[in-house]
Formats: structure tokens, sequence, C-alpha cells
């Protein structure tokens, strides 16, 4: 079984905040930074202020969901850190995975965007 391509060191999160490119929307907001790796790797930051430990991890299994059945369009070597607001607890999978594609668009790395 293959291994998730993750971001999960705090360093790797560092750099990514500090240098990289940000959009956000009403549920998520996503940084970008083009990275050295062949693929795409992907963090999920979800804080206590979006609910108790239930609906954090209910929010990162949808948030790793949508990131995946989506990889195939997005641009590769590239390092995305997700980071779920308040709102998005409330919210189901399509509505996810709306504000999701949205933000790709902002950040131009869907392929057939270009």
């Amino acid at each position: 079984m293959k291994r998730f391509p993750s971001i999960k060191k705090n360093s790797e999160f560092q750099k990514i905040y500090k240098s990289g490119t940000s959009y956000a929307n009403r549920l998520l907001v996503m940084y970008v930074k083009p990275s050295e790796h062949p693929g795409v790797r992907i963090g999920i930051s979800v804080s206590r202020k979006v609910g108790n430990s239930v609906v954090r991890h209910r929010v990162t299994r949808l948030i790793r969901e949508i990131f995946r059945l989506n990889k195939l369009e997005t641009d590769s070597g590239l390092d995305i850190i997700v980071v779920a607001r308040p709102a998005a607890k409330e919210s189901d999978f399509k509505k996810l995975e709306s504000a999701y594609m949205h933000l790709c668009g902002l950040h131009n790395i869907r392929k057939e965007s270009k």
C-alpha cells in the first residue's frame, strides 16, 4: 500500500507559510509553494477553533479525500497546505470540494485552467 504524500514536519509547514502564496475563501485557506519533489504533497491544518477532535478529524478526512480524488487535475512539483476555517465544520463534501477547487483555480495549479 502506498504512503499518502503528506507534509508532516513543522519546519516544512513554516517554510511554506513564509514563502508560499496564499488565497482564501469562506471555508479554506490554501498555501502553495513549488518544491523539488516530483509529485504533489499536502499538509492539512485544522485548529481547535473548528471543533472537538471528532469534528477536526472528520474535516481532515474530507480534505484528504478531496485531494486524493483531484490529485490528477493539479500540477506536479508542489507543496500545498490547506487550513480549515471554523465554517468548514458545517459543510458537506460537495461544499468543501467546491471550495478546494476554487482555491486551486485561484492559484492556477489546475491543469485544465492553463
